[in-house]
């Protein structure tokens, strides 16, 4: 019997060094880095800006992603224009996910939250220039309640999966998401017990279509120990095929209430450019003597897989500024390593 411990101790000191070297080329072989920049050259003809021509680095990102096993992770760090204080360079995404099963997913760390459709796409597949008003302003990019810019991220832990697959295209029917996350955006630490549950639930009747809605419940505390409530919900929809589609709504009824909506429309792709028509609308208070709305037009060109081209034009309709309409412009670039 002592022999027999023997020779398993003397295997097992044997196999742990190999487990961990294979775990390591593992490691390795599934990590990859990148990142992608967006140069940004614009003009407004708005009498209330601080600058009526600018050029400036809109953002980059560097990333790590990595696999092991089950387990998707993912860095990413991002450096702005402006490159002092919170808005400076920063980290927004840290986050691992066991992927085990298509139909549940478990995701921890700093990610997006998993509110609207808009909120968790690539500035890459956007059709224009930015995101719709009421994404930034609900969705916890520069959101209503004061916090920081938080690119609509925050500290968290997720369920999500989808179910239901299609034999005829292998899709799923149904999509469903939820979390807890901290309420105080990316790099702070809580500052009360309450926590921000948000969700989402959509279907998707062809491969191409998407029909959802989300909802959000929770609160924001500032740096004067105020409280500010977030009771939000969306809905929306979301095509991608040779056209593209997409429009959303969503309302905040706390802290005086607000909501707005967008629409965009892109065109299949005609030597590789596309042109795209968008309308957004925002409106605190939820009052039309407050709101924002925008009817533009961006056309995209992509010469190379990694590289981007896109000119933007907007009218603005702004009812509660002094100069109420006024042009926007801006031409973007965008690469990718």
């Amino acid at each position: 019997m002592n022999r027999l411990h023997l020779i398993i101790y003397i295997a097992l000191l044997t196999a742990l060094p190999l487990s961990a070297q294979s775990l390591k080329d593992d490691l390795v072989q599934n990590t990859s880095f990148g990142g992608y920049a967006i140069s940004k050259f614009e003009a407004t003809t708005n009498d209330d800006a601080a600058k009526q021509v600018d050029m400036s680095l809109r953002l980059l990102r560097l990333y790590v992603d990595s696999r092991l096993g089950d387990f998707a992770m993912k860095v990413q760090m991002q450096l702005n224009g402006n490159t002092s204080g919170i808005n400076g360079p920063r980290l927004v995404d840290a986050w691992v996910e066991w992927q085990h099963w298509k139909e549940m997913r478990v995701k921890v760390g700093q990610f997006k939250r998993p509110f609207t459709f808009e909120n968790p796409m690539h500035p890459w597949l956007l059709g224009r220039g930015d995101y719709a008003q009421v994404t930034k302003r609900l969705a916890g990019f520069n959101d209503r309640t004061g916090e920081h810019a938080s690119n609509g991220r925050d500290f968290g832990f997720q369920l999500q999966g989808d179910l239901f697959k299609s034999q005829h295209d292998g899709h799923r029917w149904l999509h469903y998401q939820a979390g807890i996350f901290t309420g105080q955006g990316i790099n702070f630490s809580d500052r009360n017990t309450r926590k921000d549950v948000i969700g989402g639930l959509w279907v998707a009747p062809i491969k191409e279509l998407q029909i959802g809605t989300f909802a959000w419940t929770g609160n924001y505390v500032d740096n004067n120990n105020q409280t500010h409530e977030r009771r939000r919900f969306a809905i929306g929809a979301n095509y991608n095929g040779r056209w593209t589609a997409r429009a959303e709504f969503a309302a905040d009824n706390a802290n005086g209430k607000a909501d707005g909506w967008y629409a965009i429309v892109g065109t299949p792709s005609w030597k590789r450019t596309r042109l795209f028509a968008h309308y957004d609308v925002y409106r605190e208070a939820k009052s039309w003597t407050q709101s924002k709305n925008l009817y533009g037009l961006s056309l995209q060109h992509t010469p190379h897989m990694n590289l981007m081209l896109q000119a933007n034009w907007a009218f603005a309709d702004d009812r509660a500024a002094a100069d109420r309409h006024y042009h926007n412009a801006d031409i973007q670039i965008y690469w990718r390593f």
